[in-house]
């Protein structure tokens, strides 16, 4: 039994890189699909070293084979070819390095890739990254256009001549990647990241001018698609033509048929603008003046109606009627009026004939005492005793009397008297 492992007892490096092989060496043959990014065949020996990468992520491995291995496959391997291999993972005890021993190499082909690039299509719809309602609508001038091509590319020179002839402000944040290969979608992700983080850049152009299958994988890479689904500005895809459809033109917020049409999409034509707004000029020229037509019709058509034609024959007419009704209203105020006359007057005539002047002129006069208070009209004898103040009024005066002597008056003759 060993003595256990502590800072007094540690191992030597030759003991943790024997245990370390041992359990590598335990994993046995495995298969592993990966995409080649080097090939070093070095003549003379029996050895030929490759860098196996994962598609998916920053990631590769180390693998060794024999030459001939190379030789023996069905399709050349180049750079940026897809294989499956068989082998052994290895542990260098005297470099500390890990290797992958292969003994197969199968490419994958193209109906193989198609596959897979179709599962991927049908994940990611599920997940709901080509739903429409997410894409975002381009602004019709952005303030700075990213683009992301090859360097010098045809693509490139495509989008910046056209967008320049369009509209000459147009200003793009170029940045040059690989468009095919093992190291395109790294750099495609670095350069994407830094446009979205770029405040003025406010429209991304992913551009490609086509090419095999094989040519265009990294545009339907998982983890570009992902990051083009997550940018907040909008990506348009601008990969090859018609008949090239990578699953970026399903992610990308507009899918371009080629770099040029991308360059329409994302750019305005001055020219097409300029006769436009004169066009709208013109229309609303056009209708206003229509407008202003309609309007002095119905101006006429008002004008000819009678009551704004001759205002004044309504009131004419109503003034003649105030007319006559004001010389009835006289007439009959008039008429009136008399008959309240005559009937005053004969209610004077009345009034003379009953009042006490009419008595007094006819020999009748009245007679007031006027010791007392108040002083008030005689009717009878017994009211005027002796030594009483009266007062006579006739006709045409009156006259101050004292009673001297009052005479009882005469008793009625009863009926015995009478009989």
């Amino acid at each position: 039994m060993t003595d256990p492992n502590s800072a007094d007892n540690p191992w030597p490096v030759r003991t943790v890189n024997t245990k370390i092989a041992d359990w590598i060496h335990r994993l046995g043959q495995i298969w592993v699909e990966g995409q080649v990014t080097q090939i070093n065949r070095r003549p003379g020996t029996r050895v030929a070293f490759l860098t196996l990468r994962d598609p998916a992520a920053d990631i590769s491995i180390s693998v060794t084979c024999s030459p001939d291995l190379l030789y023996r496959t069905e399709v050349p391997l180049t750079e940026g070819s897809r294989v499956v291999m068989l082998g052994r993972p290895t542990y260098f005890t005297g470099r500390g390095t890990v290797s992958l021993r292969v003994t197969d190499i199968r490419p994958v082909g193209i109906g193989e890739l198609l596959l897979r690039i179709e599962r991927l299509r049908q994940l990611l719809a599920a997940e709901g990254l080509f739903d429409t309602r997410l894409k975002r609508p381009l602004p019709f001038l952005p303030r700075s256009i990213g683009l992301i091509s090859g360097r010098a590319s045809a693509a490139q020179r495509d989008v910046m001549s056209v967008a320049a002839q369009r509209w000459a402000a147009a200003r793009f944040v170029v940045r040059d990647a690989p468009v095919q290969g093992p190291t395109a979608v790294p750099r495609i992700l670095s350069h994407l990241g830094d446009l979205d983080a770029e405040p003025d850049v406010e429209v991304i152009i992913i551009a490609r001018g086509g090419g095999s299958v094989e040519d265009l994988l990294p545009f339907s890479d998982e983890a570009l698609l992902r990051a083009v689904a997550a940018c907040r500005t909008p990506v348009i895809s601008a990969i090859g033509h018609e008949p090239d459809t990578p699953l970026l033109d399903l992610v990308a917020d507009l899918r371009a048929a080629t770099p040029t049409d991308a360059a329409k999409r994302v750019v305005p034509d001055v020219a097409a603008e300029l006769g436009g707004i004169d066009e709208l000029r013109r229309r609303s020229a056009h209708a206003l003046r229509n407008w202003v037509r309609r309007e002095e019709h119905v101006v006429d058509g008002l004008r000819a109606r009678p009551v704004l034609a001759r205002p004044l024959t309504m009131l004419d007419a109503h003034a003649e009627g105030i007319d006559r009704m004001r010389r009835d209203i006289r007439r009959d105020i008039r008429r009136q009026v008399d008959a309240e006359d005559r009937r005053r007057d004969h209610l004077s005539a009345r009034l003379a004939t009953l009042g006490p002047a009419q008595t007094l002129a006819r020999g009748y006069a009245v007679v007031q005492r006027t010791d007392v208070a108040p002083a008030h009209v005689v009717g009878t004898a017994a009211q005027m005793p002796a030594g009483a103040q009266l007062r006579i009024r006739v006709a045409d005066g009156s006259a101050m009397a004292e009673v001297t002597t009052a005479d009882a008056p005469a008793a009625e003759p009863t009926n015995a008297t009478k009989g």
